[in-house]
């Protein structure tokens, strides 16, 4: 068995459980990150951009001007000016649009804050045991489901709308693996009575996982429609749906990192569709379960894992007919377009699961694209 170390970048997800104290203070550096952001946007509408360094230097004089700038992670509100440079760089790349002013209801509600050896060698982020040290907030307790492993390169901290704390980790680690040697190719078909069909036969079961809090979602909203909006008991309805929704995302990304780890692990090349998700939500019928599938997500885990464990990801072209050819004589069925059709009979006699034949074409096509037998 030959092994492979191959440098990568990771992130560490926790749960972190900071006291009153600690809960305002990641708060505040939230807001005053958010502040910095859109101040420093709104200025470069009113005149004109600015790189990083011009406005790091405005941001002293800033402090100076709003004193509670000063109580907070000063790193935070650094990055806060790098995001907003990255983004004006994206968008003069052509590859976004104009950066927009974040929001304090709708925008993700996080801070990001880096590593630096002091002159006396100690470090401003540390971990020990089941605690993390952070600047400003010291040491703050976690739910350590997993040894950190790798250089500290940064920290983000998180707040979901259902008022839980989060940090992610991020840090460069040599990643051991082992080289495949023609250890299996398989074709991937996405579905969703199966949510996932796989060229040597496998069917993995849709876990539907909003359908199993759907109705728990509609009791709760309905009572919510029933308070006055903006009143406490308004609010206290709010927080708990935000919590359910916060558990089925929980589970989803759980199930979606398991089986993408999986196949990334064990196969060698992964063929799956380029799909029009896009284009799919329009169909009224169909958006919410496409939605519960998170599709786009799978396969961006999939192509991201795959860079770690030597894995080919290919997608293949949308218009190619998966489901409808016959993977055996290639004769094309116009009939399977329709999503009801199940099974079928081929003209030279072979009977075909939909999404078993579809993987199998998958697999035929992708090893086509990529010069392979």
């Amino acid at each position: 068995m030959i092994k492979k170390f191959k440098p990568i970048n990771k992130a560490y997800k926790f749960r972190i459980y900071p006291n009153q104290e600690q809960q305002e203070l990641i708060d505040k550096t939230i807001g005053c990150s958010r502040f910095i952001y859109n101040e420093f946007l709104a200025k470069s509408k009113d005149n004109q951009y600015k790189s990083y360094s011009k406005n790091s230097k405005e941001l002293t004089q800033l402090k100076k001007e709003y004193t509670w700038l000063k109580e907070v992670d000063s790193i935070a509100l650094q990055q806060s000016l790098k995001d907003l440079d990255k983004a004006f760089k994206n968008f003069f790349s052509g590859k976004y649009k104009f950066p927009k002013f974040k929001s304090k209801r709708k925008t993700r509600l996080s801070y990001r804050t880096q590593k630096f050896i002091r002159p006396s060698g100690s470090t401003n982020i540390e971990i020990e045991e089941n605690k993390i040290k952070l600047p400003k907030l010291s040491w703050v307790r976690f739910a350590k489901s997993k040894e950190v492993t790798g250089k500290i390169n940064n920290v983000t901290v998180s707040k979901s709308r259902a008022g839980k704390y989060y940090m992610s980790v991020n840090v460069s680690q040599v990643l051991e693996t082992t080289i495949k040697n023609n250890q299996g190719e398989l074709g991937l078909d996405l579905g969703i009575k199966d949510f996932l069909t796989t060229s040597d036969g496998e069917h993995i079961s849709n876990p539907r996982h909003l359908s199993k809090y759907q109705d728990k979602l509609a009791k709760l909203q309905r009572k919510l429609a029933k308070k006055k909006k903006f009143s406490n008991n308004w609010y206290k309805l709010k927080q708990k749906i935000a919590k359910v929704h916060s558990k089925i995302k929980n589970v989803r990304k759980d199930f979606l990192h398991k089986l993408s780890t999986r196949l990334t692990k064990e196969k060698q090349l992964l063929v799956i569709e380029d799909l029009n998700i896009k284009g799919m939500l329009k169909n009224s019928k169909l958006a919410k379960h496409i939605s519960d599938c998170s599709w786009n997500k799978f396969t961006t885990m999939l192509e991201y894992k795959s860079k770690w464990y030597d894995c080919i990801v290919h997608k293949v072209n949308r218009f190619f007919a998966s489901s409808q050819t016959c993977n055996i004589c290639g004769i094309k069925n116009p009939k399977v377009k329709d999503l009801s059709v199940r099974e079928w009979t081929c003209e030279c006699g072979t009977t075909h699961n939909r999404d078993t034949n579809a993987s199998l074409n998958l697999l035929k096509q992708g090893k086509l694209d990529l010069g392979l037998r």
